[in-house]
């Protein structure tokens, strides 16, 4: 839906408050004994009009949106309130909320719902998407604002919204009955279902009609052919749905390997990536291309062990080429979600906060690689964006932006050399637009995405510049250029919190200040996990998500896995004891509620879930690594640490309860296949200890700090009380003590020691020696 509808409707919204308030003044004067009647009765398509009560929470739920609020619609009343308003509006999902004025009578997921269908003998279409999801508005504008098409939704169908970002099982598990049908997947998706929740047919986004965007068969015709089907055809869609439902139930429970998975699948998915590579332009196949940056973390890891620079190579250049690409905010800092083409020029614009998180790691970890200071700045310049949009006074961290603003994708990222120079003035306009690639032709719909198609030292040559004098040019408009932008109507900011991505950005924030040597950074992360383990864990159980101060749904594994993960990250960059016991608490909560005690590995829900078609095991690592890869390297860091053995043998354990993907497609576990790297590795255990203040102390975790090694984990503790407390937790801290006074740092493997050292050139030499991979 375009935001200019929103921007169009501000009169509206304030006539809707006023009429509100004014009919909940009279609601408060009427006398009790007199029968409550709505101020107005909601009617939808093709329906009957709502019960009273209905309608009178639905009118409520739009007073309590509070005073800002705009209806996302095309339909108006003449009163100025949405024409209709559907059971969303009850909701706290943003994604739900942007649904709520749409003339579909959207249900939420749940009961009342499949209740509903059974009693009115209807199929169930569902729908699943996310709030800052392109598509899912187009979909929405063509359809499901479209008062024809909800009409036969409304008369054949019960409808459901669903945001994946709040219900990843949900999302999972049709998901897969989407690619089982159509070989591919994606946002929207679109699913129908019988009464019993079984899918018999699906895909993502449908065209509204016949001849729109080329389709054959448009969704209007798709809908009335499966209602009819459905009826006259009973048996039929039930077979076909019993039988998508098993290859569902076996496909996500997978079954684990019958031995030790072999080092071999190190090998064979390196050869894969090898022969997918984009040798032009950098990742792996053609477009669209994704960042995904499990498998540039894989491929460094795999060069540490072998040694084969092949692999550093299609790492090092993918991560050159996207920060050059439009696909990376050159003006605001970030990584938009991915590239629509082969060369990361031309992305789609919405950011996610996974994909930022992820891509700091990859350019700090590329910067440990190579010492590239412009790997560094790369990753200092997401993380500032995440400071100042992406981060909720509360100290927690924003989902996502939109693609979408004023109606159109793209529109605020965008330039044309006109709003340069009136930006900049003509004289620096010209340097930086050489420099940005910007034309008067533009290289998106008449302007410019703005990237850097050559290097700074041609691009200073051809202008009759120095490359300082160019670098100082583009170094100093890149804040002009963001005050300028801010001007523009931005695009929507989904301020949902989710645990599972706020893990994931801890971990960036207390990953950048071990290697950057910044502690600020780990008082950003620290300030974000203090806000979750406060106000969204109830006992010790994690809420999924919080909106407007409100938490919802019970936390999944990812939740779990990836907060555990941000917490010993926080632990190492900080040395604050607490994050290493929450980190602890919340493996036991994983352990007790979601763990496979026969098989191994995480299912993706509780045990005291809702019981859905199938309870997913993820072994997929995509966008985001899988919530098992992530927890078994959490229970291999936790073992080094602590010496548990359990650590160890549940790692093991899922391992093999993943085997079979690292067997059979190791290519699509890339950060399982890390986890089996650190499993295979003799892990180093960094002890660094000596009086908070000695100097030296800095000078060995500097050298950490700009070392690739990354299966190791760190115990940084002053003398006295503080060392004998933590030796309950980590028994290697226990006797060791500085040298001479002065800042040691002990290395150690398989719980033996190298020789103590205070020399920062002889701690980064042990750190460097890595052990060869074991023969398959």
């Amino acid at each position: 839906m375009s935001h200019q509808v929103l921007s169009g409707h501000r009169l509206a919204a304030t006539a809707l408050l006023l009429v509100l308030s004014a009919q909940c003044a009279e609601k408060e004067a009427s006398e009790m004994t007199e029968p409550q009647v709505p101020a107005r009765t909601i009617a939808l398509p093709a329906l009957e009009p709502f019960p009273d009560d209905l309608s009178r929470a639905l009118l409520q739920g739009v007073r309590q949106q509070g005073p800002d609020y705009r209806p996302r619609t095309h339909h108006f009343a003449a009163d100025g309130m949405p024409k209709f308003t559907n059971r969303l509006i009850l909701e706290s999902s943003p994604y739900l909320l942007q649904h709520a004025h749409n003339p579909v009578n959207w249900y939420p997921w749940g009961d009342e719902a499949f209740d509903r269908a059974r009693a009115e003998g209807k199929p169930v279409l569902l729908s699943v998407g996310y709030a800052t999801c392109h598509w899912c508005h187009v979909m929405e504008e063509e359809s499901f604002e479209d008062e024809e098409i909800a009409a036969l939704m409304n008369e054949h169908y019960i409808a459901i919204k669903v945001d994946r970002e709040q219900r990843p099982d949900v999302d999972a598990v049709y998901m897969a009955a989407v690619n089982r049908l159509t070989g591919r997947g994606g946002w929207p998706m679109t699913v129908w279902l019988t009464a019993d929740r079984k899918p018999f047919y699906g895909g993502t986004y449908f065209p509204p009609r016949d001849g729109v965007r080329g389709a054959r068969v448009g969704f209007d015709r798709i809908l009335v052919t499966l209602a009819e089907r459905f009826h006259e055809q009973p048996d039929v869609i039930g077979d076909a749905a019993d039988d998508l439902t098993g290859r569902i139930q076996v496909g996500l429970s997978p079954e684990p390997a019958n031995g030790p998975v072999s080092p071999e699948a190190l090998q064979t998915a390196f050869t894969a990536l090898d022969s997918s590579f984009d040798e032009l332009h950098g990742g792996f196949g053609g477009a669209p291309k994704f960042p995904r940056t499990v498998t540039l973390e894989f491929l460094m890891r795999y060069f540490r062990r072998t040694g084969n620079a092949r692999a550093r190579d299609m790492a090092i250049q993918t991560l050159e080429r996207m920060a050059r690409g439009g696909i990376y905010d050159h003006v605001g800092g970030g990584f938009h979600r991915y590239a629509t083409d082969r060369a990361w020029l031309v992305p789609h614009f919405e950011k996610m906060l996974y994909d930022n998180a992820l891509l700091t790691v990859a350019y700090l970890e590329a910067y440990q690689v190579t010492g590239r200071d412009d790997f560094a700045e790369v990753a200092r310049d997401i993380l500032r964006y995440v400071r100042r949009e992406m981060t909720a006074p509360e100290g927690g961290f924003y989902s996502a932006t939109d693609a979408d603003s004023e109606g159109e994708e793209g529109l605020f990222f965008v330039w044309t050399p006109a709003e340069l120079a009136a930006a900049l003035g003509p004289d620096r306009a010209r340097a930086v637009g050489a420099y940005y690639g910007v034309t008067d032709a533009g290289n998106f719909e008449g302007k410019n995405i703005l990237h850097v198609p050559r290097g700074l030292e041609e691009t200073a040559k051809k202008l009759g510049m120095s490359p300082a004098d160019l670098r100082a040019h583009v170094e100093g408009a890149r804040e002009t250029l963001y005050e300028s932008r801010a001007r523009r109507e931005p695009p929507l900011t989904d301020r949902k919190i989710l645990v599972s991505w706020n893990g994931l950005m801890i971990s960036a924030f207390a990953r950048a200040a071990t290697v950057l040597r910044s502690p600020d950074y780990a008082r950003t992360g620290a300030r974000a996990a203090d806000f979750i383990l406060s106000t969204m864990r109830e006992g010790t159980r994690l809420h999924r998500s919080a909106f407007r101060g409100e938490v919802s749904g019970g936390g999944f594994l990812d939740d779990y896995a990836f907060l555990i993960a941000g917490l010993l990250d926080l632990y190492e960059a900080t040395g604050t004891r607490i994050w290493l016991e929450e980190a602890i608490g919340l493996q036991r909560v994983l352990e007790q509620h979601f763990a496979d005690a026969g098989n191994g590995g995480y299912f993706m829900t509780p045990d005291d879930g809702e019981a859905l078609l199938a309870r997913e095991k993820p072994d997929y690592d995509g966008a985001e690594p899988s919530g098992n890869s992530v927890a078994i390297l959490n229970l291999l860091r936790l073992h080094e640490l602590t010496t548990d053995d359990r650590y160890r043998q549940q790692a093991a354990a899922g391992l093999r309860g993943l085997g079979r993907r690292l067997s059979q497609s190791p290519v699509a576990a890339p950060k399982l296949l890390s986890a089996l790297d650190f499993h295979l590795d003799r892990a180093k255990a960094i002890v660094v200890v000596g009086p908070a203040d000695d100097a030296g102390m800095e000078g060995l975790l500097s050298t950490l700090g700009r070392t690739f090694v990354p299966n190791h984990v760190l115990a940084v503790v002053s003398t006295g009380d503080d060392q004998r407390r933590l030796s309950a937790l980590i028994p290697l801290v226990k006797d060791k003590v500085p040298q001479q006074g002065r800042a040691t740092a002990y290395v150690c493997e398989n719980r033996v020691c190298a020789l103590p050292t205070s020399d920062p050139e002889i701690f980064a030499r042990q750190l460097t020696a890595p052990s060869p991979l074991p023969a398959s």
